[in-house]
């Protein structure tokens, strides 16, 4: 559905109405992509990066980190176990990590495949070959969000990256016939909500293919350990209205939402999502991944995490997905 700017803001702004807000994109939900919610088996397998995001407790400059990579072996072991629990989608994340290089992942990657799943990759920024490689080599997927269209706020808060070169990064992902998901950050410094209807705008005129809306919550060992976090209210509403801007997307219900909210995964069930990402990698290392503090799904075994998440959903009177969960392109749309 198209909105116009100004729509949108009113929807964001509304915090009185906000319960009809996700009734009608539950609703939408419901009409263009059914009742199923797909599970995508998470491996967070290097928390090296080369970059200094201020938000990010990964970041390059933070040294109290402790720092870890899986071995091929060990991601491919978690891959297949992933699979074995009933996965269809295995996502590989980490942060921009080149000790990975193409040919290692190229390898990763084809192993992978070999376990009747889709391959989603969230690596951040590589050059042309370097996608197109991965592409060829099975990867059927790409996440990578843009954070914020606003590019005074993206390049103060992402020192030394480029706007420009991102959103080409998401181009040349899309040309190459990737399922291309990005996504925004809520509540950053400095962000408005006029901001947030401009991101918005930009993702439906790139027909991204999933939409990630996570609530920024500070680091305590970033710059940005002193400002105010988002509120899961606001990050809630602003997956709501991309629900019914694109009403046949893969949206899912952020680990971040859950931070924020014993519930909050569920809440964003209700309110148009319908994708959970739960964490498979080994616990060893599952904490060691801290984007932000107080991490959901950090502590218990995949299974019994699957497990438990299954349960909620199928308290909801929803089921699990049992394919890939690829996006299907409808006509139906919101009216």
């Amino acid at each position: 559905m198209n909105l116009t700017k100004k729509e949108i803001i009113a929807l964001l702004s509304d915090k009185q109405n906000e319960q009809e807000l996700f009734n009608r994109a539950d609703d939408v939900r419901r009409k263009n992509v059914g009742d199923e919610v797909h599970l995508r088996g998470l491996i967070e397998f290097s928390n090296f990066c080369r970059n200094n995001c201020l938000y990010c407790g990964i970041r390059r400059d933070n040294k109290k980190v402790c720092r870890y990579r899986l071995s091929e072996e060990e991601l491919i072991k978690t891959a297949r176990q992933g699979a074995e629990m009933g996965f269809k989608t295995i996502v590989m994340q980490s942060g921009e990590d080149m000790y990975f290089s193409v040919e290692r992942l190229c390898r990763i990657i084809s192993a992978v495949k070999n376990f009747d799943v889709a391959v989603t990759l969230s690596i951040g920024e590589r050059n042309y070959d370097e996608y197109k490689a991965f592409r060829e080599a099975g990867a059927d997927r790409y996440l990578m969000r843009i954070e914020t269209t606003d590019k005074e706020l993206y390049h103060r808060l992402d020192p030394q990256m480029s706007w420009q070169r991102r959103y080409e990064c998401l181009l040349m992902i899309k040309e190459l016939g990737y399922e291309l998901g990005s996504g925004i950050m809520v509540g950053l410094p400095g962000q408005t909500l006029e901001s947030i209807a401009n991101d918005l705008l930009f993702l439906q005129n790139l027909e991204i293919d999933m939409a990630g809306i996570g609530p920024f919550i500070p680091h305590p060992d970033t710059p940005l350990a002193g400002e105010n976090g988002g509120s899961l209210s606001l990050a809630l509403r602003t997956m709501a209205v991309m629900r019914i801007m694109l009403p046949d997307i893969n949206i899912p219900a952020t680990t971040a939402m859950e931070s924020l909210h014993p519930n909050g995964r569920i809440m964003a069930l209700q309110a148009g999502a319908n994708v959970i990402m739960p964490n498979i990698t080994e616990e060893e290392y599952r904490s060691l991944y801290a984007l932000y503090p107080g991490k959901a799904g950090a502590d218990g075994t995949p299974a019994n995490s699957r497990s438990r998440l299954a349960q909620k959903i199928i308290n909801l009177g929803r089921t699990i997905g049992t394919g890939y969960g690829s996006r299907i392109k409808k006509s139906l749309v919101d009216k």
